[in-house]
């Protein structure tokens, strides 16, 4: 008998039941995904730890010690010794490093510029050196005409009075020299403003008339009283056969200006001299000398038994200890003596309408070197007098121009 009940298996009536049939398959959710940095420890199920006999918080807990179970690990951090996911990062130093150099370079390339652009917009580019005629041929160095002049321009009565200056109107030059930087050496080379020199024609710089050579002979300063730089470049060249690549000029408050912005400038003064008419009265040694002090230096002549050409001797001194002065890092990488330097002189240079910043960099840096030994510093060579006038040398003249135009090392001198 068949103890089994009827319709057991699906209706078959086999005498056991039947096997094991296979389900069908369930498909599991999928587990979301959770954000980056997310810890899971938290989510697993809770275990007291009574099923296992381990006491909660016990070394082999696995929760608040370091054993191997659960998320140990050291500080109970985790049982691979993995930092925590939480907290503050550590610094990243290099990344701070090169953000800050970065940052330091960009400030100093700004200043840079605006310093560039501030001093370019304060030089005074008045001579047009398009005016003067009949010019040289361009020779292998940058030559420039500094001049001197005794511009009282911004100067009140007082300024006057202390720097004794006298009030005379206008102005005329009361130093003029060439500086030729040059591969081969920087030559400096004073032109005593009694030199004797002849007019030539030229093309006058307000009127743009054509005046034609008369063969006047006359001192060189009075080129420049009857007719300013162009006039002045134009008779330079044509007395020596020498091309002016540059001009420089600065009346007598620039000059002192810029002495005292610097601090002063440190002489070595030979021998004492005193001089009433422009105010000099110094001891020998070594001493600073202030602006007032300094343009007294300079001007000084009747206390010299050569008058002019021992003049000129000390302009040259003076002019390459001052620019020896301004050209070091010191004064250029200190904004608090820069400015105030730059401020004091380019208000009362006047340069030609070519002249850069770089140009006039130059120009000093030649000078700086013209001091330190590295050049010739002279005056024109002198074979005599005319009528009170200083009559150059020719053929020593000649000799030193066409070293300088091709780039060769002075031999010249001038005694």
């Amino acid at each position: 008998m068949n103890d089994w009940p009827d319709g057991y298996g699906h209706g078959d009536r086999r005498a056991e039941p039947e096997g094991p049939r296979a389900m069908r398959h369930v498909r599991r959710r999928p587990i979301p995904q959770q954000p980056q940095g997310y810890d899971d420890r938290y989510d697993a199920p809770y275990d007291s730890g009574y099923n296992t006999g381990q006491v909660y918080g016990s070394p082999s807990s696995g929760r608040g010690g370091g054993g191997d179970g659960g998320h140990g690990g050291p500080a109970g951090h985790g049982g691979h010794g993995e930092p925590p996911s939480y907290g503050r990062p550590a610094p990243d130093w290099r990344r701070r490093l090169k953000v800050g150099s970065i940052t330091v370079l960009v400030l100093a390339l700004g200043v840079s510029i605006g310093t560039y652009v501030w001093a370019d917009s304060k030089m005074r580019r008045e001579v047009d050196l398009t005016k003067v005629i009949d010019r040289p041929e361009e020779g292998d160095c940058t030559t420039y005409l500094i001049v001197g002049s005794d511009s009282r321009e911004g100067m009140s009565a007082e300024d006057r009075k202390r720097l004794h200056t006298g009030s005379a109107e206008g102005k005329r030059t009361d130093s003029m020299m060439i500086l030729a930087a040059c591969g081969s050496g920087n030559t400096m080379i004073s032109l005593p403003r009694d030199s004797d020199v002849e007019i030539p024609s030229f093309v006058g710089s307000e009127s743009g008339k054509t005046f034609p050579a008369q063969g006047r002979r006359v001192k060189l300063n009075a080129a420049y009283a009857e007719d300013g730089p162009e006039l002045l470049v134009r008779t330079v060249e044509h007395n020596t056969g020498l091309r002016i690549d540059h001009y420089a000029e600065i009346g007598f408050a620039g000059f002192a200006n810029i002495v005292d912005a610097l601090g002063g400038v440190e002489m070595d003064i030979p021998k004492a001299f005193k001089d009433e008419k422009s105010g000099a009265d110094f001891q020998a040694g070594t001493q600073t000398l202030n602006g007032e002090q300094a343009l007294a230096f300079v001007r000084t002549r009747y206390a010299f038994a050569g008058s002019d050409l021992d003049r000129t001797k000390n302009q040259q001194k003076f002019l390459a200890a001052l620019a020896n002065q301004a050209a070091t890092p010191g004064t250029i990488l200190n904004p608090f003596r820069l400015y105030p330097t730059l401020g004091s002189g380019l208000d009362t240079l006047i340069v030609d309408q070519d002249m850069s910043l770089f140009d006039l960099a130059e120009m000093f840096f030649a000078m700086k070197s013209v001091n330190g030994g590295d050049g010739t510093s002279m005056n024109m060579p002198i074979s005599g007098s005319r009528g009170g006038n200083l009559v150059w040398d020719k053929e020593k003249v000649s000799q030193l121009m066409d070293q300088i135009k091709n780039d060769e090392k002075v031999t010249v001198t001038a005694d």
